[in-house]
């Protein structure tokens, strides 16, 4: 595939799915359904890190492997302990606590 046919067919890509089917990576559908956003921002976020090779083969493949990583990535954290998006950066580490007194309605 050239470097034009799977660039323009990446913009084709309308689902996850689409984008792990096209760089034929393997993937937990589960996984994918419930962290699709989280999966592909950190995708985009790798690549715009990476420095892109020469070859449209090796750019093929460099993309493969930031969609992979960032699959991986989520097969063990959660999008919390990633902090892909801005909600999530700005969350304390320990949840906080409301003690029950304060639930109870006030005379």
């Amino acid at each position: 595939m050239t470097d034009a046919d799977w660039q323009d067919a990446m913009r084709d890509c309308e689902a996850a799915e689409d984008f792990f089917e096209l760089f034929d990576v393997p993937y937990d559908a589960h996984l994918v359904r419930v962290h699709r956003l989280h999966i592909l921002q950190r995708f985009h976020d790798t690549l715009a890190l990476t420095e892109m090779p020469e070859s449209s083969a090796d750019r093929f493949a460099a993309h493969a492997a930031a969609l992979a990583a960032a699959h991986q990535a989520f097969l063990t954290s959660t999008p919390k302990q990633e902090k892909i998006f801005r909600v999530f950066q700005s969350l304390p580490d320990e949840p906080a606590f409301v003690p029950l007194a304060a639930l109870a309605p006030r005379h």
